[in-house]
């Protein structure tokens, strides 16, 4: 099975499946000497682990990151750091009766079509279960682009039919941590959130939408032609559980405007540096980061396993009413924040290690 790793320079290579004994990863190309912040991959797992609020799945695991190498005394030594994640609350007993039956929707089919031979327990691998290693390495990313004044911060910006009104100049963590939605307009939030409890007492589900922000970034990220940053961005969003959508600075809504409405015109900022008085570009143009922040939207369908009564087939080709048992969260975007985060994370980390070799 290919396509386990992501990145260049900074490789993370996952591993495990959804009711196996743990899952980890290997994360390589981390430079030598980085303070490791143990509370911080201590809060952003608490961000993505499951049953934290009435809004996520009941599942609980405690989520905790052990770390087995790469890291000696608080710093990162520059070889490989291998970590895993015990899973210690998966119930896989409630997918006996899944073992055989496509739910819709899901990677059953496909899986089983691809490699004829596949783990039903939770989804295996193709579990979102799978996206906490991917947290715990872009907590690290964090780190290193924390030295070079670089902030990643995301939000759920819709649920369903309601969309957050959120100032991308001023939003701040606090804001987004004030509800467990994580969105920082609190009436938006509070609408949502009630939104999805009803769905969620009716046995159906429902999508979203996240934005992200990275502040700080310097001019010169991004690797042209096939790499462009934004390129980067695309395939790490899309490689996420359940996301539908991704685009970045003024996206599609850029198709129904002028030339003249839509370029954004350089001047100098107050201490010289050159800067864009609008910002539809997204903070990248030609591939390459400008100096200003990247922003971005990641949109999400809703969760697949719902409590109401569905029509499906078996491997035998057989009707099957399918009642979904288990443990699943009504709407996947309170939990998916900090798995966007990482990945927006594990991109930049990657793309400033590559730039620093771009020119003598």
């Amino acid at each position: 099975m290919g396509g386990n790793t992501f990145g260049r320079l900074l490789r993370l290579t996952t591993y495990g499946e959804s009711h196996g004994p743990a899952i980890g990863g290997v994360l390589e190309g981390f430079p030598a000497g980085v303070e490791i912040d143990f509370s911080l991959v201590d809060r952003d797992m608490a961000r993505r682990r499951p049953g934290q609020s009435s809004l996520t799945t009941p599942r609980s695991e405690e989520d905790r990151v052990e770390f087995l190498s790469g890291i000696f005394e608080g710093r990162s030594l520059g070889t490989p750091i291998a970590f895993l994640i015990r899973n210690k609350d998966s119930r896989s007993k409630d997918y006996d009766a899944l073992k055989d039956v496509y739910r819709p929707s899901h990677a059953d089919f496909t899986w089983e079509q691809k490699y004829g031979h596949r783990d039903y327990r939770g989804g295996g691998r193709s579990s979102a279960r799978e996206t906490a290693a991917r947290v715990a390495a872009g907590a690290l990313a964090k780190m290193l682009l924390a030295k070079a004044g670089v902030e990643v911060m995301a939000w759920v910006s819709a649920v369903g039919p309601f969309e957050a009104q959120v100032n991308q100049d001023t939003v701040n963590p606090e804001q987004i941590a004030s509800n467990p939605l994580r969105c920082p307009d609190p009436a938006a939030a509070g609408r949502m959130i009630e939104y999805i409890e009803q769905l969620k007492e009716a046995g159906d589900s429902t999508g979203g939408v996240i934005t992200g922000l990275i502040r700080g970034v310097p001019a010169g990220l991004g690797e042209p032609v096939f790499d462009k940053l934004q390129a980067g961005l695309g395939k790490a969003m899309l490689s996420i559980n359940a996301v539908k959508g991704f685009d970045y600075g003024s996206g599609f809504s850029a198709a129904a405007m002028k030339g003249s409405e839509h370029n954004d015109a350089f001047s100098t900022g107050p201490n010289g540096e050159v800067i864009t008085l609008t910002n539809r570009s997204g903070g990248i143009q030609g591939g390459i980061s400008n100096g200003q922040p990247i922003y971005f939207r990641v949109a999400f369908k809703p969760v697949a396993t719902i409590a109401k009564a569905q029509q499906t087939i078996n491997k035998q080709g057989e009707a099957v009413t399918l009642e979904a048992k288990g443990r699943h969260d009504p709407c996947v975007v309170p939990r998916a924040v900090p798995i966007v985060e990482a990945m927006a994370a594990l991109t930049l980390a990657d793309h400033f290690l590559r730039n620093k070799v771009a020119s003598l």
